[in-house]
């Protein structure tokens, strides 16, 4: 796998300085991503020292908007690169007919499930989970059903707009099926507002707005490791927990498709992958060769995990939302 990796990294540093020169690529990603503290600033700073190119980022709101935009854009589309859906969104954006095979043998995937995708390559991947501060609820619910009975207030984003909101929905459909309308009937009374994505819910759970927000299992390492705070957990639930795989893929009408194909190769590197555990706060598609940092040992990790195939996830989507919708007006 390393070996792999150091010749993926030896061909990019050498055969795409000529041909990226004075070329632009452009990568539509979501917000965090290309924010300061984000994977963003490392990426562009190390794919553009091999590829003698520049790196655009266009932040396109949060991850289920990016599809949106693409559908609209359509082939008129500038984007050489989708960098920030997952696998709720996958089959739909290949329906589309506007992305491209990448046409790359990956290296081996440190991934909780198979990957054989010709048209997306993931880059990290996480579980979803409701965090909460041990100082403010120091016993958070641990069930859909103890939060339902509870008096815990909670965030959520909009599963139209943001892909943990999206996941949130599948998560409820694969542990709970024909109750999820119930499920999302009792849980209401909890929520405190719904955002149109994560970063939105994110701070105000940080302003203190709410005691649990929908997020990562691995957000806490972000307080642990840059802030020295120990007090974020994420709550495990009794019924398991959703998969999130995040992925990129090229437009078939990229401007610039082999230095997109040369991106994908790169971002399952080691520069790119080392720089996913303390940026993007996920677990990276490859694990590095020094390994996690530390402080990801003390993260829970879900006894269950629970994933809809990209068609599954895709066949049920506008009957999960509309559950959603109907459980939240009651």
């Amino acid at each position: 796998m390393r070996t792999t990796q150091l010749a993926t990294a030896f061909l990019l540093a050498t055969a795409p300085l000529c041909a990226g020169a004075s070329q632009t690529l452009t990568i539509y990603t979501y917000d965090s991503f290309v924010s300061d503290w984000g994977p963003g600033p490392v990426v562009r700073e190390a794919f553009e020292a091999v590829c003698g190119c520049t790196v655009d980022f266009v932040a396109a709101g949060d991850g289920a908007e990016l599809l949106a935009r693409i559908q609209l854009e359509g082939t008129r589309s500038r984007a050489d690169i989708v960098l920030g859906l997952d696998t709720n969104l996958t089959a739909r954006a290949a329906a589309t007919g506007l992305f491209a095979p990448h046409e790359l043998e990956a290296p081996s995937l440190d991934l909780p499930v198979a990957w054989d995708d010709p048209l997306f390559l993931p880059y990290d991947w996480g579980w979803f989970a409701f965090v909460h501060d041990r100082a403010r609820l120091p016993e958070p619910p641990e069930s859909f059903d103890a939060l339902i009975d509870s008096d815990v207030s909670i965030l959520i984003q909009d599963p139209r707009s943001s892909t943990p909101g999206l996941g949130l929905v599948k998560w409820v459909e694969a542990a709970h099926g024909d109750r999820a309308a119930d499920i999302w009937a009792g849980l209401a009374p909890r929520i405190v507002t719904v955002t149109r994505g994560w970063s939105e819910a994110y701070g105000l759970f940080l302003q203190g707005e709410a005691d649990m927000v929908l997020s990562y299992t691995t957000s806490p390492a972000y307080h642990l490791i840059a802030e020295d705070d120990a007090t974020k957990a994420a709550a495990p639930f009794d019924e398991g927990h959703y998969l999130q795989i995040e992925v990129a893929g090229m437009l078939a009408n990229a401007p610039n498709p082999d230095l997109a194909r040369d991106f994908l190769a790169f971002m399952l590197t080691e520069d790119f992958q080392s720089a996913i555990p303390t940026t993007n706060w996920m677990y990276p598609a490859v694990t590095p060769a020094e390994g996690l940092p530390e402080g990801f040992e003390t993260l829970m990790r879900p006894e269950t995990s629970l994933l809809f195939s990209p068609e599954e996830a895709a066949a049920i989507r506008d009957a999960a939302i509309e559950r959603w919708r109907d459980g939240l007006a009651r």
